[in-house]
């Protein structure tokens, strides 16, 4: 037993995992930023400095039901992780005994066996305690790896919820000052009829359009009470209005950089998860060899009788017994060669879980940074066509007054102004969202 110990004992049973060999080079694409720093890096209240969003995303980490289930599932593989380094020890059980016995109204004899202790031993030999107990390490680091992984997700989800309220507010604002824009045009427009210079057919078109802007009106409402309670639900509270600032006063970092890909593999929970599942699926596997080899349990029990024969009575003797046993499997009827295809086939499954997670990784880096950059450039061109169609359309209101300019001139410059302001607001929305997914796919959001 001892030289087929040691000649197995530098074998893959033992050894512990290792990272497969992967590439990663070229998984961003060009970034224009050669500096390995990344703001995945930057804790997310430097990140997201608006204190009404700080004091949302600390109610959600306090009271979001899935984060603590995550943190549930932590302790779960802690209590599985620490059965499994116990199982190096003995199992030792105490099982006292007593018995009243009588034969055909004989008088009643009384034996007894006490403290009747048992314990039970297996030997580590092949690596299969070692590799159970590995298996649940691996277990754990993927666990906490999903409580990560939720939370940044949900740091990233409240962040975006909130900046969707901001939005919707924006639009709302923009919307309702539209229409009191037609209020004054269809006001304007009645004082121009009585002097010749327009139709009731005008005022009736213009007034249907201050209907339509009207209903927009309430579509926004509604679309903000529904962001609220998605939002509350999100932070574990009741529906309620949520306390917020403007989107014109937020402030978010001007330059990002991205790092080096292979940052990620150290700052995505998700790629951390999936490797710790791609560990435990090789100790699995390691545990299936072990089934292939022999075990040795050392049992036995010690106790205190008086059931000792005829030539003993009270008081008692002790009674002990210690039993070797070693089984060598031959024939399971192909159980352990299935145990370990199947596990070979889930740490292949693994393995390619593993490397698809870091592929998805980038590319949600690589969209994310797009985002961003297009966003940006059209915050810039919307704003000049934002400044002239402004102009566009005070100069229209000013030629239908005192010239031959009908009213469709004017609708036209203000539903094009209309269209270029909400345009505006959500592409500095699409900007801001841009900066949020990007820090949550280079990994940060970590406390």
């Amino acid at each position: 037993m001892a030289a087929i110990m040691l000649l197995f004992s530098g074998c893959s049973l033992y050894k512990p995992y290792s990272r497969p060999e992967i590439r990663t080079d070229n998984l961003f694409r060009e970034t224009g930023e050669s500096d390995t720093a990344t703001i995945a890096s930057i804790r997310w209240e430097e990140v997201l400095t608006d204190p009404y969003l700080q004091q949302l995303i600390r109610s959600g980490l306090e009271n979001n039901t899935d984060l603590q289930i995550a943190g549930l599932r932590i302790k779960e593989a802690e209590a599985s992780l620490r059965s499994a380094r116990l199982s190096y020890l003995p199992a030792i059980s105490y099982n006292p005994q007593g018995t009243l016995s009588s034969f055909d109204g004989a008088a009643i004899s009384k034996t007894y066996q006490t403290p009747n202790t048992t314990a039970s031993w297996e030997v580590e030999t092949f690596g299969k305690l070692t590799n159970t107990k590995r298996q649940k390490k691996a277990a754990l680091e993927q666990s906490e790896a999903y409580r990560q992984t939720v939370q940044t997700q949900l740091i990233a989800s409240i962040a975006n919820s909130y900046y969707t309220l901001l939005m919707l507010d924006k639009q709302l604002e923009i919307t309702l000052q539209t229409a009191d824009v037609w209020e004054k045009n269809i006001q304007t427009m009645r004082a121009l009829k009585q002097a010749g210079q327009t139709t009731e057919a005008a005022i009736a078109q213009a007034e249907a359009n201050k209907y339509t802007v009207d209903a927009t009106s309430v579509d926004l409402r509604r679309q903000i009470t529904e962001v609220e309670n998605a939002l509350c639900a999100m932070l574990g509270e009741i529906p309620r209005a949520i306390e917020r600032g403007i989107l014109e006063e937020q402030s978010l970092p001007e330059t990002l950089a991205v790092g080096i890909p292979l940052d990620l593999l150290s700052n995505r929970p998700d790629i951390r998860s999936a490797e710790a599942a791609l560990a435990e699926a090789y100790y699995i596997t390691n545990e299936a060899r072990s089934y292939f080899y022999p075990s040795l349990t050392l049992s036995g029990n010690l106790g205190w009788t008086n059931n000792g024969g005829s030539g003993i009575s009270n008081p008692g003797a002790i009674l002990w017994q210690a039993i070797g046993s070693l089984t060598i499997p031959v024939f399971y009827k192909g159980t352990n060669k299935a145990r370990l295809d199947i596990a070979k086939a889930q740490q292949e499954e693994a393995k390619l879980n593993f490397q698809q997670t870091l592929l998805n990784a980038g590319s949600e880096v690589n969209n994310a940074l797009a985002l961003w950059q297009s966003a940006k450039e059209k915050v810039e061109l919307y704003e000049q066509q934002v400044i002239l169609l402004e102009s566009v359309v005070r100069s229209t209101e000013l030629l239908m007054r005192h010239t031959d300019v009908t009213y469709l001139e004017v609708l036209t410059a203000q539903q094009t102004l209309l269209q270029a302001q909400l345009n505006q607001v959500a592409n500095r929305f699409d900007e801001i969202q841009g900066v949020i997914t990007l820090y949550r796919a280079l990994g940060g959001g970590r406390i």
